[in-house]
């Protein structure tokens, strides 16, 4: 079938709403790989039979997608992805590979900043190791908890602790002459590689190492509830309790049926428990945390280089433009959090 990318529609205002449709689908009802180009293959056809514009056979794209989305995308499928439209492969492969165009953006400062060449002693080697480290255990981390695994997040935050306590402590004892020169241009190949193989690297073998094994009784059953309605559905560790108490206490009302059977799969269970006036809610509020934490982090950065340098530099207005854009997302972000609040007190 015509891969959607390769549609030749007859009108622009035809590939308007097939750019319309294909947005919403991924963006809005996290359509899993390929069902959006089939599904605009499909429309593509229709609308070339019957001659008419797309919006007057097929309808307004949003009201279309929607449609789409109820019909042709399984709750298997909606309960496999976190509260950003993700599954862990995915986010570890957008999380590494952002880390890679991170680094190269770095780099290209670097050079206009610093220079051409960059200098390394032992100490900067371990800095660099370092931060790297921390970078991709917290990474880790997060993936972790969103797939479910809090022991497993918990496991990466003690690695992240451990690699940035020994980091420091070899960087601030390790001589700091220098060793070696290399030039920008070979660390910006490095990170191009590093976010290419990132993006490259199948989703579908990350998401089996983040996989559960099977659940040999109905306790681990429920603890997998548990941290699926903490971790992938953002919601508070109190309510996702009460929910695994409430199961569990169903469980022992009956004649003893597996939680499986009774239940279903634990990740579309979950699922539907997580559903509700309250779910937009609970991911704007989580946002609202990060969007805080990076304003901060990167207000930090901005006031330690003016303080250090001396001088309004490159650096500077990098940070003050990060944070900047964060505060923006903040701001966005608590009026998602009182539009949620509103619209569930006017239900």
């Amino acid at each position: 079938m015509t891969q959607g990318a390769d549609l030749v529609w007859a009108r622009e205002e035809d590939q308007e709403w097939a750019d319309t449709v294909h947005v919403r689908l991924v963006l809005d009802h996290d359509a899993p790989a390929g069902l959006a180009d089939d599904v605009l293959a499909e429309a593509h056809q229709i609308v070339r039979e019957a001659g008419l514009p797309a919006p007057e056979v097929l309808g307004e794209p949003e009201a279309y997608a929607r449609t789409v989305a109820a019909e042709r995308i399984s709750e298997e499928d909606r309960a496999k992805v976190d509260s950003h439209g993700l599954t862990p492969g995915e986010r570890v492969c957008a999380s590494l590979g952002t880390l890679g165009f991170i680094g190269f953006c770095l780099c290209v400062m670097h050079w206009f900043e610093d220079g051409l060449w960059v200098r390394g002693s032992w100490a900067s080697v371990a800095g660099y190791a370092t931060v790297v480290a921390v970078a991709s255990l917290g990474t880790l981390a997060f993936v972790a908890r969103a797939a479910g695994r809090i022991r497993g997040m918990w496991g990466f935050f003690t690695g992240a602790a451990c690699a940035f306590a020994g980091g420091v402590a070899v960087a601030t004892t390790a001589p700091g002459e220098r060793l070696f020169e290399v030039p920008v241009p070979v660390l910006m190949a490095g990170c191009a590689a590093w976010t290419v193989a990132a993006y490259a690297f199948p989703d579908a073998t990350l998401d089996r190492w983040f996989a559960p094994r099977p659940h040999a009784d109905d306790e681990q059953w429920l603890a997998r509830l548990e941290g699926l309605l903490r971790g992938r559905h953002a919601m508070p560790a109190a309510e996702a309790r009460g929910h695994v108490r409430e199961a569990r206490q169903h469980l022992f009302g009956t004649d003893r049926e597996r939680a499986e059977d009774t239940f279903g799969d634990v990740e579309v269970y979950a699922m539907r428990l997580a559903e509700g006036p309250r779910k937009r809610q609970r991911i704007a509020r989580h946002k609202l945390y990060r969007a805080a934490a990076a304003a901060v982090a990167f207000t930090v950065l901005a006031v330690d280089e003016i303080l250090e340098a001396g001088h309004f530099s490159g650096w500077v207005a990098c940070y003050v433009g990060a944070a900047g854009a964060w505060i923006w997302t903040l701001i966005a972000e608590w009026r998602d959090i009182r539009k949620a609040g509103g619209a569930d007190k006017a239900g």
